[in-house]
This record gives C-alpha cells, structure tokens and sequence, in this order.
C-alpha cells in the first residue's frame, strides 16, 4: 500500500506543479516508473514464495496484477492516460444509479439503448462537450457519413473533426 500511496504523491505532484504533455512523461518515468518496477519485482518475488496455494486469494491477486502489468503501466508512456480510471467510474456511477427508472424501458433492448445513450452521455460531459449539442449534429450527421469512418463520430473523435462546424437542428434559431 505504502508504494501504490507514493505513486499517488507523485501524481499529486505532477497536478500541483501543472505538468503536462512531454514534461508529465519524463515525471511520470524520472519518479514513477523506478517504483513501479519495484512494486512488479515485489509481486514476482512473492509469486516464487513457498507456502501459498494458488487457490489462496493473496496469490490469485497477485497473478491478477502480472498479468495486467502491460496495462497498468500505460500511464508511463501515454501522459494523458491517467494513473486509475476513477474519475470515469465516478462519471458512470450514473448508469447503475438510474438502473430502477430503467425498469420503464419495457424490454431488456430498450434497456440497453437507454445504457448506450447513457454512456455517450457521461463520455460527452468527460470531454467537455455539450451532450445535447453532440447528439443533435450526430444524428444528422450519420446518414450521409461513411461507415467506414464511424469512430470519427464518437465523443472523443467528433471534438477533432467536427465541433468547429456543428451542424444544428431546424429549430435551434427558432425565437421562443
């Protein structure tokens, strides 16, 4: 715990002094990396202890994190990935919260879609976009888009290709 505590000091410090991009990675690699390195030979040292069964929950934990390794340790590499996906799971919280009004969906595919339009609905608010704006533009966008391109419609991709040039419904200059 101690070292998983000083991975997050260091995030702290990289906040505080406002790092980003090119000088977030060499932090993140100068400070942070050493200790991750530390934790995964940690991990394969208790690995080779004698003693534990592998049904033992200790060891199942510890297979668990070496067989993520790779994808723990994407933080290092990529600055804007950022050390837990907290503020997402926070964001998402929404999805099961709400799961009592989806009771109303009236079968389990209306259910789904309401998660889906859920889903772009916290991804929208995760990049700074409007949600109503978002829907709006990509609802009229996606007749004539090509398939081939359809993850430039996703919330991530739409704010490079087409927020400058939203497209709007009829009625949005419509004098109320």
């Amino acid at each position: 715990m101690e070292q998983i505590k000083a991975l997050y000091a260091i995030e702290e410090d990289i906040r505080e002094l406002k790092l980003s991009g090119e000088a977030k990675q060499l932090h993140r690699l100068t400070h942070s990396k050493p200790l991750v390195e530390k934790f995964f030979l940690w991990v394969d040292e208790q690995l080779q202890r004698q003693g534990f069964t592998p049904s033992n929950p200790f060891i199942q934990a510890l297979n668990y994190v070496r067989v993520r390794r790779c994808a723990l340790e994407v933080f290092l590499t990529d600055p804007d990935v950022p050390i837990d996906a907290n503020h997402i799971e926070r964001a998402l919280r929404v999805i099961p919260m709400s799961r009592k009004s989806w009771l109303f969906c009236w079968t389990e595919l209306g259910a789904r879609h309401v998660g889906i339009i859920q889903s772009l609905i916290v991804t929208c608010r995760l990049h700074g976009i409007d949600p109503y704006t978002y829907l709006i533009d990509v609802l009229q966008r996606i007749a004539e888009h090509p398939a081939s391109r359809v993850a430039e419609l996703t919330p991530r991709l739409w704010t490079q290709y087409f927020a400058d040039k939203v497209l709007r419904s009829d009625l949005h200059d419509f004098p109320t």
